[in-house]
């Protein structure tokens, strides 16, 4: 691999595939974006004429069993990740898959088998960007006792996407192409695990939709909405007993949040995502101190190459494995299934 070029094909072009993974792998040497398939030849054509991508196929199975490719980058819904990470793991290429994991926890424990069986190759999850700069600081302070004992962990990301009954269907609120996914809940919570070592003991989850059936642009069938508008979810967590306390919501009109806070006995940091800001304060203090980050703390984004380094050198994934994907999608299951039993309390680990 170090010595030739390393050939990628693409699954999907979405936005999020277009806006980084691709410029993301142009700016790295020896690397080719040899193929891609998406939801018609047609897309795939105009992302290959626009993004430099060499041959256009008809469907995905056509990339997967491609014998010149080495690896394969996932950029579909959820509800076809676990398909194709399967597939292409088993057929012999480097897997980096789109945030989501998967549907549930059942597909996310099946890709992660199928990585087991081909530790050869590297399998990755596209990892939540929100805090790639503060994690290490943040994780830093923890450990160094900063915050003393950990009293509360807050979330809470809020939007008016869906405040207007008539806003359109997106495939974040159609079950179908999502899965459990609510909202940001699985990625947030990943965000967390960066920071927290620890499991959430129990939760109880309640959510609302506020309205029951939306239509897609451009088509005239309604669709059933099953995801919640709004999710909020109490629980504890299982080492430090601090409460955990998230909320989101897609029918905040105004002012978008986004926004965790760690609590504990001694001090609180508080990240905004938004504005990409570290506050810190001491226990009982009402002012907040802002936390600069030099250019060696401050990782970005470097999630193509890192999967080609790990490919190319062996390195483990950090951001994120397999391994991390199936706890967030742990978490995602128990909040579902307290869902679908009205509320009930769930413990981790859910079967």
């Amino acid at each position: 691999m170090e010595y030739r070029k390393l050939r990628i094909g693409f699954i999907g072009a979405g936005g999020n595939t277009r806006k980084m993974h691709i410029p993301g792998f142009h700016k790295l040497e020896d690397v080719e974006l040899s193929v891609v398939a998406n939801r018609s030849r047609e897309s795939a054509g105009k992302v290959a004429k626009q993004d430099g991508i060499k041959r256009v196929v008809d469907t995905w199975q056509e990339v997967v069993e491609d014998p010149s490719l080495d690896a394969v980058c996932i950029g579909t819904w959820p509800n076809m990740h676990a398909e194709a990470t399967i597939a292409a793991l088993e057929a012999g290429k480097h897997v980096l898959c789109e945030a989501r994991m998967a549907c549930n926890l059942e597909e996310a424990r099946r890709m992660q088998a199928a990585a087991q069986a081909h530790p050869e190759l590297i399998a990755q999850i596209v990892p939540a960007p929100f805090s790639l700069d503060f994690d290490a600081t943040i994780r830093e302070m923890i450990e160094a006792g900063k915050l003393g004992d950990l009293l509360e962990v807050r979330v809470v990301h809020t939007g008016g996407q869906s405040a207007a009954p008539d806003a359109p269907m997106t495939w974040r609120q159609d079950r179908r192409l999502s899965g459990n996914n609510v909202l940001t809940l699985g990625i947030m919570h990943e965000t967390v695990q960066r920071w927290v070592a620890d499991e959430p003991e129990w939760l109880i989850a309640d959510g609302a939709v506020f309205q029951a059936f939306r239509q897609y642009p451009d088509t005239e069938a309604s669709v059933k909405v099953e995801i919640p508008d709004s999710l909020s979810v109490l629980g504890r967590f299982g080492k430090s007993s601090a409460r955990l306390v998230y909320h989101f919501s897609g029918v905040e009109s105004g002012k978008s949040r986004m926004e965790f806070r760690l609590n504990g006995s001694k001090g609180a940091l508080r990240f905004d995502a938004f504005h990409s800001q570290l506050l810190f304060s001491e226990a009982g203090a009402t002012e907040e101190r802002k936390i600069t980050m030099s250019r060696a703390q401050s990782r970005g984004w470097q999630v193509e190459a890192d999967f080609v380094k790990s490919i190319r050198t062996g390195t483990p994934v950090e951001l994120t494995s397999f391994e991390q994907g199936v706890r967030y999608m742990t978490f995602t299951e128990m909040v579902a299934e307290s869902l679908a039993n009205q509320s009930a309390r769930v413990h981790w680990p859910v079967s």
